[in-house]
């Protein structure tokens, strides 16, 4: 009869081959696509020696399941602590078990608990449907880890990096994120797979054009950046957290301050409210130089929102881009605003809002598909936000794009004006034809130049940028070399202000 083997003996064997992950030829095929092994993952994400492994030894004794194929456990990143879970895609393709679910689920929890940053490293291929009693319907289900994710949601970061796919029920770990960063070619998010649509549906497709990460960050939305290899997106999850507080109770960390760059602001902006110039660069130019940490750039581009700094504090940066669509806010756009807008207010970073608007897209396309309800989801996040918010009308803010953009009526902190500023119902242009349409058809040919031009110069004059100011609808108008000195100093008067919005639980999501 053979001896049993020493625990500790075996507890060393049986570390050495869980740390090594599943069979060689899994690590093969990973590296052959540029992957890493989740363990190299968090290894470069976090500061050298300070990962703590919890459920190491989830079924250690069951072959072919080291760590039932998820790495959880604390760390710190930039000397701040944090939780994370990695899944491990050469065990079982870094699907789901029983035990993978319920280490989820722990990590989750201790990340509330503990007020600290939760980061999901994911490659999965979703539940093992071998397993699905063990894991799937119970009281510690897959569906806890969302009702713990939708929980901790505003009370502590939670951002995703996804390195392959993230399949069926899965694909809601990076849904419920702050935000999702997506390795070019290799991650992919869909409820069902290639095989499963055909089935369903008889459409033929892959997975790639259904969930690839292209298409989630230029099409869906769902995706926020999309990176060319793995150490570019845990890089991206290191800038992210560095413009966000722990959670909610803190504030953003400061930088030292970084002058702005040398930019001439006012040539950036043309004369012609026609002309299209692009926003991000009048925000680099205001902002700490190199400090614009840009969100979903590829998508819903007229908008452009993302983290940068003034004089080292953190600003959340919301701001119209006439490049794209002219700067009119359409239907993701406006839900692109919405979140970041919400993502701000819940970890108490000041909003700026730099408005070019020519208001909301109309026409029937857009009224069938929502405008109204996605412009009052909009509408409805700037006006809970209760952070310090500015409002900066660069060139022109049109119908209710105003409101969009946290006008007077939204109680932000202030609403600044630049000389080239217009705030009205609607453009001149615009304006003269829906007042005076019969009239001018009305006139012979040879006078309607003349009289559009003469109602069109009433119309400018009625909205001059300083009667505006004289009736106290903007609260100063400066230069453009004056802007930042002018946020700087609002900001600082702001920072201490009350953050009571209404008396209740919660709102009710328009329409």
């Amino acid at each position: 009869m053979s001896m049993p083997e020493d625990p500790a003996a075996e507890l060393a064997r049986l570390r050495k081959r869980i740390a090594a992950g599943g069979a060689e030829k899994y690590h093969e095929a990973n590296r052959a696509r540029g992957k890493l092994f989740a363990r190299e993952r968090v290894a470069l994400l976090v500061d050298p020696g300070s990962f703590v492994e919890d459920g190491m030894l989830a079924n250690a004794r069951a072959e072919g399941l080291p760590a039932d194929g998820v790495l959880t456990g604390r760390a710190t990143v930039d000397g701040r602590p944090v939780r994370l879970m990695a899944n491990d895609s050469t065990v079982k393709a870094g699907s789901w078990g029983a035990r993978t679910v319920e280490k989820i689920i722990r990590v989750i929890e201790r990340a509330y608990a503990e007020r600290v940053p939760m980061i999901y490293l994911v490659d999965s291929a979703g539940a093992r449907i071998t397993d699905q009693v063990e894991l799937f319907p119970g009281r510690r289900g897959a569906g806890r880890i969302f009702h713990e994710q939708v929980r901790a949601s505003g009370s502590i970061p939670q951002i995703c990096a996804l390195f392959g796919p993230s399949a069926a029920g899965g694909a809601y770990i990076p849904a419920f994120c702050d935000v999702v960063v997506m390795v070019e070619g290799n991650a992919s998010m869909y409820l069902g797979s290639d095989r499963m649509v055909e089935m369903v549906t008889g459409e033929q497709t892959t997975l790639e054009a259904m969930g690839g990460a292209a298409v989630h960050c230029k099409e869906s939305g769902v995706g926020h950046f999309l990176v060319k290899d793995e150490p570019a997106a845990l890089q991206v999850v290191r800038g992210y957290l560095s413009y966000l507080p722990s959670n909610w109770r803190q504030q953003p960390p400061t930088a030292e301050p970084v002058a702005a760059p040398d930019v001439d602001l006012a040539k950036l902006v043309p004369a012609s409210e026609r002309q299209a110039f692009d926003m991000r660069r009048y925000v680099k130019g205001l902002l700490d130089a190199g400090s614009f940490f840009e969100i979903q750039a590829l998508w819903a581009r007229e908008v452009t929102i993302g983290f940068g700094r003034l004089d080292g504090r953190v600003v959340g940066v919301v701001a119209n881009n006439s490049m794209f669509k002219g700067g009119v806010l359409f239907i993701d756009s406006a839900d692109k605003a919405t979140r970041f807008i919400e993502l701000c207010d819940a970890f108490n970073v000041p909003l700026l809002f730099l408005s070019d608007v020519p208001g909301f897209m109309v026409g029937t396309a857009v009224e069938k598909a929502g405008i109204i309800r996605h412009g009052a989801k909009m509408i409805s996040a700037v006006a809970r936000a209760t952070v310090p918010k500015m409002c900066v009308v660069v060139r022109k803010a049109y119908g209710a794009g105003l409101y969009a953009m946290a006008g007077p009526g939204f109680e932000p902190d202030a609403t600044i004006a630049l000389p080239t500023a217009k705030i009205a119902v609607m453009g001149a242009d615009a304006a003269v034809n829906a007042v005076y349409a019969r009239k001018i058809a009305a006139l012979p040919e040879a006078e309607r130049a003349d009289f559009v031009a003469a109602k069109r110069a009433e119309y400018e004059a009625d909205i001059d940028v300083l009667r505006l100011a004289g009736e106290l609808v903007v609260d100063t108008v400066v230069e453009p070399d004056e802007l930042r000195a002018e946020l700087i100093a609002r900001y600082a008067a702001a920072a201490g202000k009350g953050r009571d919005f209404a008396d209740r639980r919660h709102g009710v999501t328009p329409v």
